[in-house]
Protein backbone atom coordinates (compact mmCIF):
# COMPACT_ATOMS: atom_id res chain seq x y z
CA UNK A 1 0.00 0.00 0.00
CA UNK A 2 1.12 3.17 -0.84
CA UNK A 3 0.51 6.67 0.25
CA UNK A 4 -0.64 5.99 3.74
CA UNK A 5 1.12 6.57 7.46
CA UNK A 6 4.64 7.72 7.41
CA UNK A 7 4.29 9.99 3.60
CA UNK A 8 5.49 13.27 4.35
CA UNK A 9 2.47 14.80 4.15
CA UNK A 10 0.03 12.54 6.29
CA UNK A 11 -1.18 14.05 9.47
CA UNK A 12 -1.97 11.42 12.24
CA UNK A 13 -5.38 12.66 13.12
CA UNK A 14 -6.55 9.80 15.99
CA UNK A 15 -9.60 7.57 15.87
CA UNK A 16 -12.29 9.27 17.38
CA UNK A 17 -10.82 12.82 17.60
CA UNK A 18 -13.43 15.10 16.60
CA UNK A 19 -13.48 17.73 14.28
CA UNK A 20 -16.58 19.81 14.42
CA UNK A 21 -19.73 17.48 14.35
CA UNK A 22 -17.37 14.83 12.64
CA UNK A 23 -15.91 11.64 14.35
CA UNK A 24 -12.52 10.70 12.48
CA UNK A 25 -12.72 7.37 11.56
CA UNK A 26 -9.95 5.11 9.42
CA UNK A 27 -7.05 6.72 7.19
CA UNK A 28 -8.35 6.39 3.69
CA UNK A 29 -4.99 7.71 2.12
CA UNK A 30 -2.27 10.14 2.26
CA UNK A 31 0.33 11.96 -0.02
CA UNK A 32 2.35 14.88 -0.29
CA UNK A 33 -0.35 17.76 0.42
CA UNK A 34 -2.78 16.37 2.90
CA UNK A 35 -4.31 12.77 4.41
CA UNK A 36 -8.10 11.61 3.93
CA UNK A 37 -9.85 10.21 6.69
CA UNK A 38 -13.21 8.18 6.99
CA UNK A 39 -15.93 10.26 9.08
CA UNK A 40 -18.76 9.93 10.88
CA UNK A 41 -20.88 12.85 12.25
CA UNK A 42 -21.35 12.51 15.87
CA UNK A 43 -24.74 14.33 16.56
CA UNK A 44 -26.93 13.22 13.47
CA UNK A 45 -29.18 16.50 11.47
CA UNK A 46 -31.50 16.85 8.78
CA UNK A 47 -30.18 16.71 5.91
CA UNK A 48 -26.82 16.36 6.08
CA UNK A 49 -24.71 13.38 5.61
CA UNK A 50 -24.32 10.58 8.85
CA UNK A 51 -20.43 9.78 6.73
CA UNK A 52 -18.30 11.52 4.93
CA UNK A 53 -14.60 12.08 4.23
CA UNK A 54 -12.35 14.77 6.11
CA UNK A 55 -9.40 16.02 3.75
CA UNK A 56 -7.05 17.00 6.51
CA UNK A 57 -4.88 19.74 4.65
CA UNK A 58 -1.97 20.71 7.08
CA UNK A 59 -2.10 24.82 7.25
CA UNK A 60 -1.27 25.48 10.90
CA UNK A 61 1.50 27.04 12.14
CA UNK A 62 3.76 23.99 12.56
CA UNK A 63 4.33 24.06 8.66
CA UNK A 64 5.40 28.08 8.18
CA UNK A 65 7.06 27.65 5.18
CA UNK A 66 4.46 25.79 3.56
CA UNK A 67 1.44 27.49 5.00
CA UNK A 68 1.10 29.82 2.54
CA UNK A 69 0.85 27.48 -0.66
CA UNK A 70 -1.06 24.80 1.17
CA UNK A 71 -3.56 27.14 1.88
CA UNK A 72 -4.14 28.04 -1.72
CA UNK A 73 -4.34 24.59 -2.54
CA UNK A 74 -7.10 24.45 0.04
CA UNK A 75 -8.83 27.62 -1.25
CA UNK A 76 -8.44 26.60 -4.63
CA UNK A 77 -11.10 23.19 -4.02
CA UNK A 78 -12.68 25.26 -1.55
CA UNK A 79 -13.74 27.66 -4.39
CA UNK A 80 -14.37 25.02 -7.38
CA UNK A 81 -17.06 22.93 -5.45
CA UNK A 82 -18.77 26.09 -3.43
CA UNK A 83 -18.89 28.07 -6.74
CA UNK A 84 -19.75 24.61 -9.22
CA UNK A 85 -22.57 22.71 -8.55
CA UNK A 86 -22.54 19.49 -10.61
CA UNK A 87 -23.40 15.69 -10.69
CA UNK A 88 -20.19 14.84 -11.69
CA UNK A 89 -18.57 16.67 -9.58
CA UNK A 90 -17.73 15.56 -5.75
CA UNK A 91 -20.02 17.52 -3.48
CA UNK A 92 -18.37 19.76 -0.24
CA UNK A 93 -20.56 19.86 2.64
CA UNK A 94 -18.50 22.55 4.81
CA UNK A 95 -14.72 23.57 5.58
CA UNK A 96 -13.96 23.45 8.92
CA UNK A 97 -10.30 24.60 10.66
CA UNK A 98 -9.05 22.88 13.75
CA UNK A 99 -8.81 24.79 16.83
CA UNK A 100 -6.51 22.52 18.98
CA UNK A 101 -3.49 24.23 20.45
CA UNK A 102 -2.46 21.41 22.88
CA UNK A 103 -1.97 19.72 19.22
CA UNK A 104 0.44 21.74 17.33
CA UNK A 105 0.48 19.65 14.69
CA UNK A 106 -3.13 19.60 14.06
CA UNK A 107 -4.48 23.04 15.19
CA UNK A 108 -4.93 25.13 12.63
CA UNK A 109 -5.35 22.66 9.74
CA UNK A 110 -7.94 23.19 7.21
CA UNK A 111 -10.54 20.16 7.19
CA UNK A 112 -12.45 19.76 3.93
CA UNK A 113 -15.45 17.55 4.53
CA UNK A 114 -16.49 15.93 1.27
CA UNK A 115 -19.20 13.53 -0.51
CA UNK A 116 -18.16 9.96 0.57
CA UNK A 117 -17.06 7.99 -2.34
CA UNK A 118 -16.74 4.56 -2.40
CA UNK A 119 -13.31 4.05 -4.40
CA UNK A 120 -11.56 5.34 -7.53
CA UNK A 121 -10.54 4.64 -10.98
CA UNK A 122 -7.55 4.17 -10.46
CA UNK A 123 -8.10 1.29 -7.81
CA UNK A 124 -10.96 -0.30 -10.49
CA UNK A 125 -7.52 -0.44 -13.08
CA UNK A 126 -5.67 -2.27 -10.62
CA UNK A 127 -7.76 -5.11 -11.72
CA UNK A 128 -7.21 -4.56 -14.94
CA UNK A 129 -9.14 -3.40 -18.29
CA UNK A 130 -12.43 -2.19 -16.98
CA UNK A 131 -15.86 -3.74 -18.48
CA UNK A 132 -17.76 -0.43 -17.39
CA UNK A 133 -14.63 1.48 -18.31
CA UNK A 134 -16.42 3.58 -22.16
CA UNK A 135 -19.54 4.21 -19.69
CA UNK A 136 -17.00 5.50 -16.73
CA UNK A 137 -15.20 7.72 -19.47
CA UNK A 138 -18.47 9.06 -20.79
CA UNK A 139 -19.11 10.35 -17.19
CA UNK A 140 -15.87 11.87 -17.11
CA UNK A 141 -16.21 13.98 -19.95
CA UNK A 142 -19.95 14.92 -18.71
CA UNK A 143 -17.90 16.13 -15.86
CA UNK A 144 -15.25 17.87 -17.76
CA UNK A 145 -17.85 19.69 -19.73
CA UNK A 146 -19.41 20.91 -16.73
CA UNK A 147 -16.49 22.30 -15.15
CA UNK A 148 -15.74 23.82 -18.31
CA UNK A 149 -18.79 25.70 -18.92
CA UNK A 150 -18.52 26.91 -15.35
CA UNK A 151 -14.98 28.55 -16.22
CA UNK A 152 -13.10 26.68 -15.04
CA UNK A 153 -9.56 24.11 -15.21
CA UNK A 154 -9.24 20.76 -13.65
CA UNK A 155 -5.45 21.16 -14.19
CA UNK A 156 -4.85 17.24 -13.04
CA UNK A 157 -6.79 14.83 -14.43
CA UNK A 158 -6.08 11.63 -13.97
CA UNK A 159 -7.42 8.44 -12.85
CA UNK A 160 -6.69 8.94 -8.84
CA UNK A 161 -8.82 12.15 -9.19
CA UNK A 162 -11.88 9.97 -10.84
CA UNK A 163 -13.94 8.66 -7.82
CA UNK A 164 -16.61 6.01 -7.67
CA UNK A 165 -19.64 6.38 -6.04
CA UNK A 166 -21.33 3.59 -4.55
CA UNK A 167 -24.38 3.11 -7.31
CA UNK A 168 -20.69 2.46 -9.69
CA UNK A 169 -20.99 6.01 -11.56
CA UNK A 170 -18.33 8.16 -11.64
CA UNK A 171 -17.30 11.22 -10.33
CA UNK A 172 -14.41 14.20 -10.56
CA UNK A 173 -12.57 14.97 -7.59
CA UNK A 174 -9.22 17.19 -6.34
CA UNK A 175 -9.67 20.56 -7.28
CA UNK A 176 -6.38 21.40 -5.73
CA UNK A 177 -4.88 22.29 -8.62
CA UNK A 178 -7.89 24.00 -10.52
CA UNK A 179 -7.53 27.12 -11.95
CA UNK A 180 -9.98 29.79 -13.22
CA UNK A 181 -10.21 31.24 -16.69
CA UNK A 182 -9.01 34.60 -16.94
CA UNK A 183 -10.03 35.04 -20.92
CA UNK A 184 -8.19 32.69 -22.62
CA UNK A 185 -5.51 31.40 -19.92
CA UNK A 186 -5.62 30.47 -16.22
CA UNK A 187 -2.93 30.12 -13.79
CA UNK A 188 -2.46 27.07 -11.65
CA UNK A 189 0.38 25.73 -9.66
CA UNK A 190 3.40 23.53 -11.72
CA UNK A 191 2.26 20.13 -9.43
CA UNK A 192 0.32 18.54 -12.32
CA UNK A 193 0.99 14.56 -13.00
CA UNK A 194 3.79 14.39 -15.82
CA UNK A 195 1.87 11.25 -18.04
CA UNK A 196 -1.03 13.48 -17.82
CA UNK A 197 0.56 16.82 -19.05
CA UNK A 198 0.28 17.69 -22.72
CA UNK A 199 3.84 18.54 -24.22
CA UNK A 200 3.34 22.35 -24.11
CA UNK A 201 3.12 22.77 -20.52
CA UNK A 202 5.68 20.05 -19.94
CA UNK A 203 8.46 22.54 -19.61
CA UNK A 204 6.33 25.48 -19.57
CA UNK A 205 7.50 28.99 -17.66
CA UNK A 206 6.23 29.15 -14.48
CA UNK A 207 5.83 32.73 -13.50
CA UNK A 208 4.61 34.29 -9.80
CA UNK A 209 1.02 33.13 -10.65
CA UNK A 210 2.08 29.82 -11.78
CA UNK A 211 1.56 28.27 -14.98
CA UNK A 212 -0.56 29.02 -17.65
CA UNK A 213 -3.08 26.83 -18.60
CA UNK A 214 -6.17 26.30 -20.82
CA UNK A 215 -8.94 23.58 -21.16
CA UNK A 216 -7.28 22.14 -23.86
CA UNK A 217 -5.14 20.62 -20.93
CA UNK A 218 -7.87 18.64 -19.67
CA UNK A 219 -8.60 17.55 -22.80
CA UNK A 220 -4.81 16.40 -23.53
CA UNK A 221 -5.12 14.28 -20.11
CA UNK A 222 -8.96 13.02 -20.80
CA UNK A 223 -7.40 11.21 -24.15
CA UNK A 224 -4.47 9.94 -21.60
CA UNK A 225 -7.27 8.68 -19.67
CA UNK A 226 -9.21 6.98 -22.11
CA UNK A 227 -6.06 5.34 -23.53
CA UNK A 228 -4.95 3.47 -20.14
CA UNK A 229 -8.90 3.08 -19.25
CA UNK A 230 -9.46 1.02 -23.00
CA UNK A 231 -6.15 -0.65 -23.19
CA UNK A 232 -4.38 -0.38 -19.29
CA UNK A 233 -1.62 1.23 -21.01
CA UNK A 234 -0.24 5.00 -21.27
CA UNK A 235 -0.36 5.97 -24.57
CA UNK A 236 3.40 7.30 -24.92
CA UNK A 237 6.50 4.78 -25.04
CA UNK A 238 8.68 4.92 -22.35
CA UNK A 239 9.40 3.11 -18.87
CA UNK A 240 10.01 5.54 -16.53
CA UNK A 241 8.06 9.13 -16.71
CA UNK A 242 11.03 11.25 -17.80
CA UNK A 243 11.28 8.34 -20.91
CA UNK A 244 7.58 9.54 -21.69
CA UNK A 245 8.18 12.96 -20.98
CA UNK A 246 11.01 13.05 -23.70
CA UNK A 247 8.46 10.96 -26.18
CA UNK A 248 5.96 13.46 -25.68
CA UNK A 249 8.54 16.41 -26.26
CA UNK A 250 9.55 14.44 -29.67
CA UNK A 251 5.93 13.87 -30.64
CA UNK A 252 5.30 17.57 -29.98
CA UNK A 253 7.57 18.25 -32.42
CA UNK A 254 6.51 16.22 -34.91
CA UNK A 255 9.91 13.87 -34.89
CA UNK A 256 7.77 10.90 -34.20
CA UNK A 257 4.26 9.90 -34.91
CA UNK A 258 1.28 8.75 -31.99
CA UNK A 259 1.18 5.40 -32.29
CA UNK A 260 -1.82 3.91 -30.38
CA UNK A 261 -2.32 0.46 -28.83
CA UNK A 262 -3.70 -2.28 -30.71
CA UNK A 263 -6.20 -2.59 -28.19
CA UNK A 264 -7.94 0.40 -28.44
CA UNK A 265 -10.96 -0.27 -29.73
CA UNK A 266 -11.95 1.62 -33.30
CA UNK A 267 -14.54 4.11 -32.66
CA UNK A 268 -12.32 5.43 -29.60
CA UNK A 269 -8.91 5.68 -32.01
CA UNK A 270 -10.68 8.85 -33.70
CA UNK A 271 -11.69 10.68 -30.26
CA UNK A 272 -8.02 9.39 -28.61
CA UNK A 273 -5.80 10.84 -31.44
CA UNK A 274 -7.73 14.01 -31.25
CA UNK A 275 -7.31 14.64 -27.88
CA UNK A 276 -3.52 13.97 -28.25
CA UNK A 277 -3.33 16.23 -30.91
CA UNK A 278 0.31 18.11 -30.70
CA UNK A 279 -0.38 21.45 -29.62
CA UNK A 280 -3.10 24.00 -27.93
CA UNK A 281 -4.32 25.09 -31.27
CA UNK A 282 -4.52 21.74 -32.69
CA UNK A 283 -7.01 20.71 -30.05
CA UNK A 284 -8.37 23.49 -29.29
CA UNK A 285 -11.47 22.78 -31.61
CA UNK A 286 -12.11 19.59 -29.63
CA UNK A 287 -13.88 20.81 -26.39
CA UNK A 288 -15.66 18.59 -23.74
CA UNK A 289 -18.97 19.21 -24.85
CA UNK A 290 -18.37 18.03 -28.48
CA UNK A 291 -16.33 15.73 -27.33
CA UNK A 292 -19.04 14.24 -25.30
CA UNK A 293 -21.58 13.19 -27.98
CA UNK A 294 -18.48 11.35 -29.50
CA UNK A 295 -17.60 9.77 -26.29
CA UNK A 296 -21.73 8.68 -25.09
CA UNK A 297 -21.62 6.90 -29.05
CA UNK A 298 -18.49 4.87 -28.55
CA UNK A 299 -19.61 3.98 -25.36
CA UNK A 300 -23.38 3.09 -26.15
CA UNK A 301 -21.89 0.98 -29.14
CA UNK A 302 -19.47 -0.97 -26.47
CA UNK A 303 -22.46 -1.57 -24.69
CA UNK A 304 -24.30 -3.08 -27.09
CA UNK A 305 -20.69 -5.60 -28.52
CA UNK A 306 -20.94 -6.51 -24.84
CA UNK A 307 -24.29 -7.82 -24.51
CA UNK A 308 -23.61 -9.93 -27.83
CA UNK A 309 -19.90 -11.02 -26.66
CA UNK A 310 -21.08 -12.10 -22.88
CA UNK A 311 -23.86 -15.09 -22.33
CA UNK A 312 -24.25 -13.53 -18.72
CA UNK A 313 -23.98 -10.07 -18.93
CA UNK A 314 -25.53 -9.69 -15.48
CA UNK A 315 -23.28 -12.10 -13.90
CA UNK A 316 -19.48 -10.71 -15.00
CA UNK A 317 -16.96 -9.58 -12.30
CA UNK A 318 -18.15 -6.09 -10.95
CA UNK A 319 -15.02 -4.45 -9.58
CA UNK A 320 -16.69 -1.68 -8.08
CA UNK A 321 -16.78 -0.76 -4.75
CA UNK A 322 -19.39 -1.77 -2.12
CA UNK A 323 -21.25 0.98 -0.75
CA UNK A 324 -20.02 3.20 1.99
CA UNK A 325 -16.65 2.39 1.78
CA UNK A 326 -13.99 4.85 1.55
CA UNK A 327 -13.87 8.73 0.43
CA UNK A 328 -12.40 10.93 -2.24
CA UNK A 329 -8.96 10.49 -1.68
CA UNK A 330 -8.68 13.27 -4.20
CA UNK A 331 -5.05 13.96 -5.43
CA UNK A 332 -2.98 13.74 -2.80
CA UNK A 333 -0.21 12.14 -4.92
CA UNK A 334 -0.57 8.54 -3.51
CA UNK A 335 -2.83 5.77 -4.66
CA UNK A 336 -6.22 4.68 -3.03
CA UNK A 337 -6.20 4.11 0.46
CA UNK A 338 -8.29 1.82 1.43
CA UNK A 339 -11.94 0.37 0.28
CA UNK A 340 -14.03 -2.70 0.37
CA UNK A 341 -14.20 -4.31 -2.81
CA UNK A 342 -16.94 -7.14 -3.98
CA UNK A 343 -15.75 -8.86 -6.50
CA UNK A 344 -18.73 -11.32 -8.38
CA UNK A 345 -18.74 -14.28 -10.55
CA UNK A 346 -15.49 -13.45 -11.92
CA UNK A 347 -14.39 -15.39 -15.19
CA UNK A 348 -11.01 -13.91 -15.00
CA UNK A 349 -9.99 -15.04 -11.60
CA UNK A 350 -11.10 -17.65 -8.70
CA UNK A 351 -10.03 -18.61 -4.79
CA UNK A 352 -7.53 -16.33 -3.54
CA UNK A 353 -6.29 -14.93 -6.83
CA UNK A 354 -9.45 -12.82 -6.67
CA UNK A 355 -7.68 -10.89 -3.65
CA UNK A 356 -6.25 -7.49 -5.55
CA UNK A 357 -2.11 -6.99 -4.75
CA UNK A 358 -2.08 -4.85 -1.71
CA UNK A 359 -5.14 -6.10 -0.06
CA UNK A 360 -5.98 -8.42 2.88
CA UNK A 361 -8.75 -10.58 2.23
CA UNK A 362 -11.60 -12.85 4.00
CA UNK A 363 -13.94 -15.45 2.52
CA UNK A 364 -16.96 -16.81 3.66
CA UNK A 365 -15.78 -20.69 2.56
CA UNK A 366 -12.18 -22.23 2.43
CA UNK A 367 -9.91 -22.52 0.11
CA UNK A 368 -10.88 -18.54 -1.00
CA UNK A 369 -14.28 -19.50 -2.25
CA UNK A 370 -17.52 -18.13 -1.53
CA UNK A 371 -18.36 -14.15 -0.74
CA UNK A 372 -14.71 -11.94 -0.21
CA UNK A 373 -14.65 -8.87 1.47
CA UNK A 374 -10.90 -6.92 0.58
CA UNK A 375 -9.35 -4.09 2.36
CA UNK A 376 -5.94 -2.56 1.62
CA UNK A 377 -6.50 -0.28 4.94
CA UNK A 378 -7.72 -0.97 8.25
CA UNK A 379 -11.40 -2.39 9.56
CA UNK A 380 -12.26 -0.86 13.11
CA UNK A 381 -15.57 -2.50 12.92
CA UNK A 382 -16.83 -5.14 10.05
CA UNK A 383 -20.75 -4.20 10.45
CA UNK A 384 -21.06 -0.70 11.35
CA UNK A 385 -17.88 0.84 10.10
CA UNK A 386 -17.14 2.91 6.74
CA UNK A 387 -16.20 -0.54 5.10
CA UNK A 388 -18.59 -2.85 6.30
CA UNK A 389 -18.42 -6.73 5.04
CA UNK A 390 -22.19 -7.47 6.21
CA UNK A 391 -22.45 -10.94 5.48
CA UNK A 392 -19.62 -11.51 8.44
CA UNK A 393 -22.73 -10.63 10.74
CA UNK A 394 -23.97 -14.00 10.00
CA UNK A 395 -21.07 -16.17 9.81
CA UNK A 396 -17.82 -16.14 10.21
CA UNK A 397 -14.44 -16.12 7.93
CA UNK A 398 -13.52 -19.59 6.73
CA UNK A 399 -9.77 -18.38 4.97
CA UNK A 400 -7.93 -15.72 4.57
CA UNK A 401 -5.05 -14.37 2.02
CA UNK A 402 -2.59 -11.63 3.28
CA UNK A 403 -1.68 -10.17 -0.19
CA UNK A 404 -0.15 -6.96 0.92
CA UNK A 405 3.33 -5.54 0.36
CA UNK A 406 6.27 -6.65 1.88
CA UNK A 407 8.73 -4.76 4.02
CA UNK A 408 11.52 -4.79 0.46
CA UNK A 409 8.75 -3.07 -1.45
CA UNK A 410 8.85 0.05 0.98
CA UNK A 411 5.85 -0.86 3.45
CA UNK A 412 5.72 -0.66 7.20
CA UNK A 413 2.70 -2.27 7.74
CA UNK A 414 2.56 -6.10 6.21
CA UNK A 415 0.69 -8.67 8.98
CA UNK A 416 -2.74 -8.60 9.86
CA UNK A 417 -3.84 -8.84 13.22
CA UNK A 418 -7.92 -9.55 13.36
CA UNK A 419 -10.10 -9.67 16.14
CA UNK A 420 -13.62 -10.78 17.76
CA UNK A 421 -14.29 -7.30 18.85
CA UNK A 422 -14.88 -3.71 17.25
CA UNK A 423 -12.20 -1.37 17.94
CA UNK A 424 -9.57 -3.80 17.59
CA UNK A 425 -10.55 -5.97 20.82
CA UNK A 426 -10.22 -9.93 21.62
CA UNK A 427 -7.10 -10.83 19.15
CA UNK A 428 -8.21 -14.00 17.18
CA UNK A 429 -5.22 -14.36 15.22
CA UNK A 430 -2.77 -12.81 12.72
CA UNK A 431 -1.60 -13.76 9.41
CA UNK A 432 2.10 -12.63 8.19
CA UNK A 433 2.51 -11.41 4.88
CA UNK A 434 1.79 -13.76 2.14
CA UNK A 435 0.33 -16.18 3.97
CA UNK A 436 -3.07 -17.93 2.47
CA UNK A 437 -5.20 -20.27 5.23
CA UNK A 438 -8.17 -21.74 6.35
CA UNK A 439 -9.46 -20.76 9.64
CA UNK A 440 -10.62 -22.82 11.80
CA UNK A 441 -11.79 -20.05 14.93
CA UNK A 442 -15.85 -20.23 15.35
CA UNK A 443 -15.76 -16.94 16.29
CA UNK A 444 -16.83 -14.15 14.34
CA UNK A 445 -13.88 -11.38 13.33
CA UNK A 446 -15.39 -8.02 13.50
CA UNK A 447 -12.19 -6.05 12.96
CA UNK A 448 -8.46 -5.67 11.66
CA UNK A 449 -5.12 -4.28 11.96
CA UNK A 450 -2.10 -3.83 10.03
CA UNK A 451 0.74 -3.91 11.90
CA UNK A 452 4.74 -4.80 11.53
CA UNK A 453 5.02 -7.95 12.45
CA UNK A 454 3.15 -10.83 13.84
Amino acid sequence: MTGTAGHPGALTVPAGYRVGPWTVGPLLGAGAFGSVYAARRAVPEPGLPGRAALKVLPTGTSTPRQLRHLRELAERETEVLRRVCSPRLIRLYEVLTVDDPGRPELDGATVLVLEEAAGSLDALLADGVPEAGPALLAQVCEGLGQLHRAGWVHGDLKPGNVLLMADGTARLGDFNMAAELEGTHAYSPAFATPDYTPPDLLWAEVGERGTKIRQTADIWAFGVLAHVVLTGLLPLPGGTPAARRDAALRYARGEEELRLSPELPGPWRDIVRDCLARSHEDRVAHTAASLLRRVEAAAAGAAVTSRRTFRRPGRRRRALIAAGAAAALAGLGAAWGSGLIHVEESDEAAGYDRCRRGAVCFFAEEDGRGEMCSWVDGGADWIDGPTPCPWTARRAPRSVFNNGFDLHEGASQVDVLYYAQPARQDLLGCVKVGTSTNLTTPARPRSHAWVPHC
